[in-house]
Formats: C-alpha cells, structure tokens, sequence
C-alpha cells in the first residue's frame, strides 16, 4: 500500500491517493483535536503524518491544492492588510445588566410586533449562547471553498486576514455538497486561558510582549503581518451567524447552528434555545456560576429570537438589531487607593473628573485610571484623594469607581473642588441646561478640545486612518504640525523631512502614512459627518443625516438655510427627521454657525471626495427615496414595525407633515396631520392601501 511506501519511491499515481488519504485524516485528526477536545493520535503522530504529506508535495508540486492542510500559513504581507468591504454590515450588539432590562428588552420585542402584543400566550423562542470573549471574524466560502478572511473593523470595512486565518486547524477549507455555492460564516477567534497562559510564559522567557488577557493575545495573534508568527500561537474559532449567503434553507436561528455543526465548524456546545424568559435566566446563572471553570472566556449571554421570519421583520436600530441583545456578567469588582484626582476636557468640551489610582488588577486587565463620570457623581460618593476605594469594569470594558470605603480618615482629608475654568485653556466652565456635565466654553481656542476632536477625525468609525492613532496626533498637534483636520491630508507633503527626523519614523512608515492618507481622501457622506465631532451627532444620527441630503453639498445648504431661519422649510424639514428633533437640531446648526467649522468644511471639501450616500438596493421598491409619515392607530402593525419597514424599502421617515412629504399613512384618529397633508395636497394612504403598495402584510 502506499503508505509504507517510501516518499521518493512513489509513483505520481500512488502519490496523489497517498495525498488524499493523508489529507482526510489529518483533516479528521483536527476536527477530534479543535472540535471536540478529544484528539485521536499523539502529538508525534501527528506531526508524522504532516511531515509525510508536506515531502510528497515537495516532490510533486502538482499536487499540493490550496485545501491543503500544509497550505495553513501563507507568504506574508508586504506591508499592513487590505482592506474589504462588508457584503452585509457586521453590526454590533446592544447590551442588557439586569433582569429588569431583559425583560424590558423582550417586551420590546412583543411591542414591535403585532401578533405578539395582541396574544401574550404566543411563546418567543429565543437562543441562548456564551458571549465569546475574542474577536469577530468573517469567512466567505465560494463554490464551497475557504476564499477570504476579515475582521469585523468598523462593521462596514474590516482587514484581510485571509492568510493568518488559514493557519487554523479547525477551520474546515472545503465544504460539504449540502453548503450554499456562496457562504459567508461569521464568527469568533478566541484563545483558550491555557494557551494564553503558555504563550505569555514564553514571550517572558524571551523578552517579547506579554499580553493582558486572552482576548488581547488573539487579536494580537491574528493580525500577525507574518503568518508564521500566527500560527505559532494557539488560535481557535466559534461559528454564530451568516452574512452573504446565495440561499438560505434554514428557518431559525438554532437550526443554522445545527448546519454549521454539519458543515465541519465548532459551534458553543453550551448553546440551548429557551421558551421564556424565566429559561433564558436559568441559562445565564447556569453558565455564569460555571464560568471560572470553562476553558475560554466569556463576558456574558447572547440572546437572539429563534424564528428568522421575525428577525427579519424586527430589523435593525442604529447598528444594532432589535432581535438581538447581550446580557453581560457582573462586573468584577476590586478594592484599591484612589491617589489624585485629574480633570479630562473632551472633544465637546465636557469636563470629565478621572480617579488615578493604586494599580489593581480587574478581570485580568490591570487598572490605574477610573472614570468619576461628572461633579455630582464626586459629590454623592463622597470621593477624595486618599481615600479606599471599590472600582469595578462596566460591562468588563470601562474602568469606574462604584464606592467610597469611609475609614477614620476619610473626614479628614479635604473635598474635591471641581474646577470653575478650563484646566487647558482657563476659559469658563458652565453647565449644561440639564446639570449633569460641566463644559469648557472656550470651543476650538481650548487646545484639548481642538486635538480631541482631531483625534475623534482619525478614529475607527470616521476616517480610520491606519498608522495615525491618539499618540501620533497629540504629537503632532503638540509640535504643530497639524492644527486643523486638513492639515492631517497635507501632513507628509508638508512635513516630509521633519517627520523623518522623529523617533520611530522612517522612510517605509511614512510612506505608508502616505498611502493611508491617499485611500482615505475619498469617504463616505456618513462617515465624513460623523468625523467632524458635532455633539449629539453620532453614527445612526450622521446615517439620517446623509440620507436625508444626499450629498456633502445638499447637507450644508440645508444647514445654512435652517440656520438662517428657524421658522423656515429647511428648519422644519430637519428637525421632522425621525430621530433628531430640536436638540439635535441645536447642536448641529450651532456648529454651522461658527465661521472657523465652516472655513474647516470649505477645507475639506477642496481635499477631499465625499461620496453622496449610497443606498440600499431597492430596485422594484415604490417608496425608494419617497418621504413617509405615519400617524393615527395602525392595525394590522406597530408603528415600530411601519417605520422600521418604511426604511428598509429606502424611504425617509419623518415625523410631521410638509410639502416636502410624498405619503400620509394614516389610521384612525389621524388628526391634524391628515388635515395638513390635505391642504399641502399630499397624498394620504390608508393602512391596506400603504401595504398593497409596499407589498406588506401583518405577518
């Protein structure tokens, strides 16, 4: 037989079943091993087995393909990763701490859908799955073969990763017949406590970088430009959830997971469905007081609604859906001595009180800052320097003082005075209409707030340029290289030679700064509004902003004519968007007012190519681009349902009528909008007539 046939005396036919016998066991030797923790042969028998299939390919190159299990490290990259589009967004999820807020979370759901809020008997099944503590990665899948690998980045643009993810054993490369031509399995990259463990004692051994958990080590790991390094470190994976995908066959939730199982990839044995929500909170305590015990780390429940028909129809708010929601752990807790207390001025000039402290460890990460959120939070703990204190991670991410411990010498020491001026600029200090947030007045003069909001310009969700992080623009700023965010785009054509004689640059790393300045030159509408900073204007807000404008240059006029008139079309038009109102308005037309914002857009605008905003694809939708208002009682929907559905088929939704408003759907009780929507001639939809043209029904 021609496995005991030595390598070199193999014919070339012997030598192509010898490389497919050695293939489908070593594949099924990682699958026992990375799969199911019950690996099949030793480590040695293994590695033989591996060396015997690499020296007959070696030999016969024709016959080493590219689902090869020798073929898990690639060549590596020349310089930083490609960059790759999302099919479909990888959107994040909204989080709950209590009971109370799941079971707010899970009436929401009811709300939303109509045939839920009229029968409460009817169950909403939902699946429960540990929250994996790693790193979010997509894997598309053509005509049933691994193609392409990518981090979730922003949610719409991730990094290619396709060579360092191959170096995964239980990674399935090919797919069985059953799989969709296309198929993209989205999932986590995660790195058990003992590798994690493993690895920092030998990066200590030899002097390299010791990691602060498990989730740093494997995204440290992955995004490896070698892909020898990320193969030399203990990686493994969890499939959750699909994104582009040519067919879809599966009705659920928990049966996709049943078809990940059978299509080779490891999927959270510890995940159930659950009927109420009584079962989901068993779950969650059932995991949680086994948590310690697991050999991967988890930072709380995901819960998804089983049915994908609902899914569909409860759609998405902001960046996150409505189906979905994590139900985070306890925050873990730790007792430390609160030393001095700073003052923080941020992009919008809030003033926001940081408790340094005696460094302590908190869930594996070690802790030396704490936020105290605002002057009124320093007043009811009763902080002050010296004082014992109890800190915690929200959400295991944000460090913050939960407790003051009152010892003997806590009265003695003095009260924390909160500044009256700008710690950065001296400028006053007042508070907000609502009292909670003390700001700097001083707008761009204030140093702090000028490379805040520079830093904000750069960051992952605006402009996202790779190489210019929070450290490189305070230097930058501080040595005034750039002041404003245009002077970022003339950076190195500018600044070329100064740059060159700073510590850490050189030739290679600027013109890689470079290059990432030339890509980012061109941005999308919402991206771009998002960047500029203005308060109360984050991603969703910039989102509606962009589509309803539609270019860079149709959202200023409109912002210029508001500004000029608040009793105006343009006023009115902007502050009917479903979803900003008056305050949001205020906050945006205030930034237009300041002539040095609109001397920074004029800037832009000369440096830059904004993208109009791109929508969805409609194709056949009769309301694409149309204003909707909805108003009176909807029947055979919510009206969360209406304007969620609305959306998704590209119109606007507004919340009051104007000229500018293409459909009035109204139900009974309508009222005066269907009075206005009359006299301005606008065409009014009952609620069938609304569903015969969107080609809706209650379900």
């Amino acid at each position: 037989m021609s496995q005991d046939v030595a390598v070199e005396d193999l014919a070339e036919l012997d030598a192509h079943m010898e490389v497919k016998r050695l293939t489908d066991l070593i594949n099924a030797h990682n699958v026992a091993y990375y799969r199911d923790d019950a690996p099949t042969v030793s480590d040695a028998e293994y590695d033989a087995l591996m060396r015997r299939l690499q020296a007959i390919e070696a030999r016969y190159p024709t016959l080493a393909k590219p689902d090869s299990p020798t073929q898990r490290v690639g060549a590596a990259a020349a310089s930083g990763f490609r960059k790759v589009k999302h099919a479909r967004p990888m959107l994040s999820l909204g989080n709950v701490f209590s009971e109370e807020e799941l079971r707010d979370f899970m009436d929401g759901i009811r709300r939303f859908l109509k045939e839920l809020r009229d029968d409460p008997t009817i169950p909403v099944v939902m699946v429960s799955e540990p929250k994996i503590d790693g790193l979010s990665i997509s894997l598309t899948y053509r005509d049933r073969q691994f193609q392409r690998a990518a981090t979730r980045g922003d949610g719409s643009e991730g990094e290619d990763v396709t060579e360092n993810v191959r170096t995964l054993k239980d990674l399935p490369v090919t797919l069985p017949a059953d799989a969709p031509d296309l198929l993209e399995v989205r999932g986590e990259v995660y790195m058990t406590k003992e590798d994690f463990a493993a690895l920092n004692a030998g990066q200590a051994e030899k002097g390299g970088k010791v990691f602060a958990n498990p989730r740093n080590a494997a995204a440290g790991s992955l995004r490896q430009l070698d892909p020898a390094v990320t193969a030399s470190r203990p990686l493994t994976f969890f499939a959750y959830a699909w994104g582009e995908v040519s067919a879809v066959d599966w009705t659920t939730q928990s049966g996709f997971l049943e078809r990940l199982e059978g299509w080779g990839f490891p999927v959270n044995p510890l995940s159930r469905t659950c009927a109420t929500v009584e079962e989901m909170l068993a779950h969650y305590a059932e995991v949680n007081t086994g948590r310690a015990g697991l050999p991967y780390d988890i930072d709380g429940m995901v819960y998804k609604v089983d049915r994908l028909d609902w899914q569909e129809r409860l759609g998405f708010v902001s960046r996150a859906p409505r189906w979905a929601t994590a139900h985070k752990f306890p925050a873990e807790k730790a007792t430390t001595v609160l030393h001095r207390i700073t003052v923080q001025v941020g992009r919008t000039g809030s003033l926001t009180p940081v408790a340094n402290l005696e460094p302590v460890t908190v869930g594996g990460v070690v802790v030396s800052r704490a936020t105290l959120h605002n002057a009124d939070e320093i007043t009811r703990l009763d902080a002050r320097e010296g004082d014992t204190v109890v800190i915690q991670r929200a959400g295991d991410v944000i460090p913050q003082v939960v407790e003051v411990v009152k010892d003997a010498a806590h009265a003695a020491r003095p009260p924390f005075a909160f500044p009256t001026h700008c710690p950065e600029c001296g400028s006053e200090a007042r508070r907000d209409d609502d009292g909670a947030v003390t700001r700097c007045t001083g707008g761009l003069i204030c140093p702090a707030q000028a490379v805040e909001r520079l830093k904000h310009f750069v960051s992952r969700n605006a402009f996202d340029i790779e190489g210019l992080g929070k450290k490189q623009i305070e230097a930058f700023f501080a040595d005034g290289l750039i002041k404003t965010p245009g002077d970022i785009f003339r950076l190195v054509s500018g600044h070329r030679d100064v740059i060159l004689e700073r510590e850490g640059w050189g030739a290679t790393s600027v013109d890689n700064l470079a290059r990432a300045l030339t890509e980012r030159r061109t941005i999308a509408l919402e991206r771009f509004i998002f960047a500029l900073g203005i308060r109360q204007i984050g991603q969703a807000t910039a989102r509606l902003l962009a589509k309803q404008y539609g270019s860079l240059a149709g959202w200023r006029a409109a912002m210029d004519a508001a500004r000029q008139d608040h009793d105006g079309e343009a006023y009115a038009d902007l502050v009917s968007i479903d979803g900003v109102g008056p305050s949001v308005a205020e906050d945006l037309l205030a930034f237009f007012d300041e002539a040095h914002n609109r001397q920074v857009l004029d800037d832009l605008q000369a440096l830059l190519t904004v993208e109009d905003f791109i929508p969805p694809d409609e194709a056949g939708s009769p309301v694409a681009g149309k204003t909707v208002v909805f108003t009176g009682t909807l029947e055979a929907m919510t009206r969360g349902e209406a304007k969620a559905r609305a959306e998704a088929l590209g119109a606007k939704v507004a919340g009051s009528v104007s000229k500018k408003t293409d459909f009035l759907v109204a139900g009974p009780g309508a009222g005066s909008k269907a009075k206005k929507a009359a006299d301005l001639g606008v065409t009014v939809l009952d609620e069938a007539q609304w569903l015969a043209m969107t080609g809706g029904s209650a379900g």
